[in-house]
């Protein structure tokens, strides 16, 4: 769901870990000369020429995202006075890190997609080539976010007119995908929203959502009503694929408010000495559902941020090192083939970013 709306790119708890189970990440050769290549990201000029273990690419006139090709004039307007969109993050359109196998994001996105292949075999269709430019309405109103909600202000969402957005969350797409009949689907994507750019900030992140519809004969055989049903089968779902991802944990699920759930939640894995928050989520709000079609069904919706996990899971200390073409980053994460703990990033990288 747009549970990040209202969730920080990446907390300070993003870096309590040092190691996970299925995660394996090798010592980073000259981490610190990576460290301080990305560094110089901080200034928004600063993205607009890189060299060697930079960012993954420069400024195109055009780029290939969603199946279709998108021209610069199709999104940086200078004589628009609606649009806010600079050259520096139209460069970064197309890159897909959540599609490249070898790259952090990617190998989270796979284990992800392994666990919900395994738990639940040919139900989930997954989404991660959809176009990132978006309309106003499927960004906010179709996931009922309200009219003066911060999101939607030019500060915070960069407007190509003032009609269409680069979406500020993957919830951008599942109107359309319930129209389109599914009721299982899982959706990856880049997200773009205006922030300054820091250690844990960047304007470009990628999230991931999932989302599953359920009948009243499901929830009328379990001798349940819909959102009781729908909320266990949430909860089950989601402490798994904690479980998968971070090992055998403690799990605590805190109360919290989005628009577009009701009820609405955070869970919580103990990890490391600490509570830290892995995701957003909810039994759908019904309006959603009559809006597009499923009228008469439940559902429940998860969002989380890939960065926020990846950085946990692969002990990297700075978001702006996801960026970076130099092999000395993007050949050191790898998955293991069996679940036991492995050596992470030396704590001394991370003594940098405070440097």
């Amino acid at each position: 769901m747009a549970f990040l709306l209202v969730q920080c790119h990446v907390s300070s708890c993003a870096f309590i870990a040092r190691h996970s189970p299925l995660i394996c990440s090798s010592r980073l050769q000259d981490m610190r000369s990576l460290f301080f290549a990305a560094r110089s990201f901080s200034g928004a000029s600063s993205f607009a020429s890189r060299k060697k273990g930079g960012p993954l690419r420069i400024h195109a006139s055009t780029i290939q995202a969603g199946g279709i090709t998108i021209s610069r004039e199709d999104v940086v307007k200078e004589d628009d006075p609606t649009n806010n969109v600079p050259d520096t993050v139209f460069s970064k359109l197309g890159l897909h890190l959540h599609r490249r196998d070898d790259h952090p994001l990617g190998i989270l996105k796979n284990e992800i997609y392994k666990y919900f292949d395994e738990k639940f075999s040919g139900k989930y269709q997954k989404f991660d080539d959809l176009s990132p430019i978006v309309s106003v309405t499927s960004n906010f109103d179709d996931v009922l976010v309200p009219p003066d909600h911060v999101s939607r202000r030019y500060n915070d969402t960069y407007y190509i007119n003032s009609d269409t957005v680069l979406r500020t969350h993957t919830s951008a797409h599942q109107a359309e995908k319930l129209r389109e009949g599914c009721t299982h689907f899982l959706v990856t994507g880049d997200v773009y929203r205006r922030d300054s750019i820091d250690a844990t900030h960047y304007p470009v992140f990628h999230q991931m959502e999932g989302f599953r519809v359920f009948s009243q004969a499901e929830w009328e055989a379990a001798g349940v009503d819909g959102t009781s049903f729908a909320l266990q089968d949430l909860k089950e779902t989601l402490e798994g694929l904690a479980k998968r991802l971070f090992g055998d944990v403690e799990t605590r699920w805190v109360d919290t408010y989005f628009p577009f759930t009701n009820p609405s939640l955070e869970l919580e894995i103990f990890f490391q000495g600490d509570w830290l928050e892995v995701l957003g989520c909810g039994v759908t709000e019904p309006a959603i559902l009559e809006n597009n079609g499923r009228a008469g069904t439940v559902a429940w919706a998860f969002g989380l941020g890939l960065e926020r996990l990846a950085m946990v899971l692969f002990d990297i200390p700075d978001i702006r090192l996801f960026w970076s073409s130099d092999p000395r980053f993007t050949s050191q994460v790898s998955l293991e083939s069996n679940s036991s703990p492995s050596q992470s990033i030396p704590l001394a990288t991370r003594t940098l970013v405070s440097g």
